[in-house]
C-alpha cells in the first residue's frame, strides 16, 4: 500500500515523456539498421535507449542529481552498453563485421542518458548525426570497398 500512497501522477508522467523522447529519437537508428539487416534493429535500439534513459532518471531519484554517485551511472551504462555492442561485432576471417551497429548501439545509449539527465538538445544532435552517418556513408563506404577490391591481375 506504501507504494501506491507514494505515487506521483506528475512525475510519472514526465518520466513516460522522457522515455517516449528516447523512443522516439533512436527509431531511425533502429530503422536504418533493420533496413540494412543487422544483428541489431527496430526493436533493440529504442529498447537500449529507453534503459538507458531509465537507469538515469531512477539514478537521479534515488541518488540526487547532483551525487558525485552520478558519474558511477554513467560508467556503468558505458560499459553495459559497450559489451551489448561487442555482441553485435562478427569476425569473419580478416575482416569484422557490425562495427557501426555496435558504435550505433552506443550512441543510442547516450541518447537515453541525455535525454534521462534532461539534455534534450544534446540528444537531438547524436540521434540526428547518427542516422545522417549511418545515411550518408554508407555509399561512400561502397565506393570505398570496391576501389580497394584486388581485380583478376592482383590475384
Amino acid at each position: 500500500m506504501e507504494l501506491l500512497q507514494s505515487w506521483n501522477s506528475q512525475a510519472a508522467v514526465s518520466h513516460l515523456v522522457a522515455l517516449g523522447v528516447a523512443y522516439l529519437l533512436t527509431l531511425p537508428i533502429g530503422w536504418n539498421r533493420e533496413r540494412e539487416e543487422r544483428s541489431a534493429g527496430l526493436r533493440t535500439f529504442p529498447l537500449v535507449a529507453m534503459a538507458a534513459c531509465g537507469f538515469v532518471m531512477i539514478a537521479i531519484e534515488v541518488i540526487g542529481p547532483d551525487s558525485e554517485q552520478q558519474s558511477r551511472i554513467m560508467e556503468g551504462l558505458m560499459t553495459g552498453i559497450g559489451f551489448i555492442g561487442g555482441g553485435a561485432i562478427l569476425k569473419q576471417g580478416d575482416r569484422a563485421r557490425g562495427t557501426a551497429t555496435a558504435a550505433s548501439l552506443w550512441a543510442t545509449g547516450a541518447i537515453g542518458a541525455a535525454v534521462g539527465y534532461g539534455q534534450l538538445d544534446i540528444a537531438v544532435i547524436l540521434s540526428l548525426v547518427t542516422v545522417l552517418t549511418l545515411i550518408l556513408m554508407t555509399p561512400l563506404r561502397k565506393v570505398v570497398q570496391e576501389g580497394a577490391e584486388p581485380d583478376g591481375d592482383d590475384v
